[in-house]
């Protein structure tokens, strides 16, 4: 079977062709993919494994810290993101035109890239429907709090068998290309069905990486704000901070990058774009964005956990433990206002993590 080879979210082909007659030549999208990738993946993976760790640590740390769905679903958002970020130093090393790795690896670090990839964007849309139902939902969610944490592991469990089945593309169409001096791991699609397999990945990639979580938390946080809005003797400014901040981030880290993937889909579908130069625009900003959009493993610790009274209290005992910090400094550092209200020191507490 003859095999055509498109280049992948991380490999920029020296040559591609614009239409039937014209190639263009990218190296000076390799160029800036050499330079610009390995900063950029560097810091997202250093700052990233230091927020997730530290997650996943005061998890371990704490025997008997997972009481509810949304300690279950931060636990394996964590771990989600540390794998997706284990990805990012073999594309940094790739990025100056050499894949060292090997087939094998090739595949491997696709797959895992991938199901991570989308097990952080279903398990963000599962938090945020624990979220409604803790809150809009609040006196049936307190009623069924055993079951409800037995749901979330179940939850879990569909989230990463559908996250490796969406995933199977990527371990299929995954090759090396290209020789020892100059090699590359991309997506590599059969001649015959390249246009409609490009097509569907990137389908599929921008429905269940985007829209759909897009749309479940538009749906419930702003049902939430309004259930807030209505509640009385509640400090609520901080609570819509926090669900202003978690969708502003979502929708700025994301956004771009998924419109990209759009514009290079319809690309693909009817070759719009036949001029060499806006292309490779295309391509430089398809890196820019892709780079902001991975941000988002670096900012989930801090908008879904420890921006929470709960984790900074776990955090302080484990600094007091290694007797890095005196209790009144930390007490100073992390103590914020008193909620008064029943409304916010249960439903909101543990929905909201504040």
């Amino acid at each position: 079977m003859d095999y055509l080879t498109t280049s992948s979210d991380y490999d920029y082909s020296a040559t591609s062709t614009t239409d039937e007659n014209t190639y263009c030549d990218k190296t000076s999208v390799r160029d800036f993919q050499a330079m610009y990738a390995p900063i950029l993946y560097g810091i997202v993976c250093l700052l990233g494994a230091l927020g997730n760790l530290l997650v996943v640590g005061i998890y371990a740390h704490f025997k008997n810290r997972l009481k509810t769905m949304t300690d279950v679903y931060l636990l394996n958002l964590a771990i989600a993101d540390l794998l997706f970020l284990f990805t990012l130093p073999f594309w940094a090393v790739s990025a100056n035109r050499r894949w060292l790795f090997g087939t094998g690896m090739c595949k491997l670090v696709h797959f895992i890239y991938r199901i991570n990839f989308f097990s952080c964007m279903l398990l963000l849309t599962c938090i945020s429907v624990d979220r409604y139902f803790a809150i809009v939902q609040a006196a049936k969610a307190q009623k069924s709090k055993v079951k409800r944490l037995l749901y979330s592991k179940l939850v879990c469990i569909g989230v990463w068998l559908l996250a490796g089945l969406l995933s199977v593309p990527e371990v299929i169409l995954a090759k090396t290309r290209g020789d020892f001096e100059e090699s590359s791991c991309e997506l590599v699609y059969p001649a015959a069905l390249s246009k409609s397999l490009k097509i569907f990945v990137s389908a599929m990639q921008v429905c269940v990486g985007f829209f759909i979580p897009f749309i479940v938390m538009a749906f419930c946080y702003s049902v939430i704000v309004k259930t807030l809005l209505q509640a009385k003797n509640f400090e609520k400014h901080k609570a819509l901070k926090v669900i202003i901040a978690v969708v502003a981030v979502f929708v700025v880290s994301q956004l771009p990058y998924n419109s990209l993937l759009i514009v290079k889909a319809i690309d693909v579908a009817s070759a719009t774009i036949t001029d060499c130069e806006i292309v490779k625009k295309i391509d430089i900003a398809h890196q820019v964005t892709q780079s902001i959009a991975y941000m988002h493993c670096c900012l989930n610790p801090i908008l879904y956990a420890f921006i929470g009274v709960r984790f900074r209290n776990d955090l302080i005992k484990i600094l007091r433990s290694v007797h890095y910090i005196s209790q009144k400094k930390m007490n100073n550092f992390f103590s914020g206002p008193k909620r008064s209200s029943m409304l916010s020191e249960t439903e909101v507490t543990g929905a909201l993590s504040l």
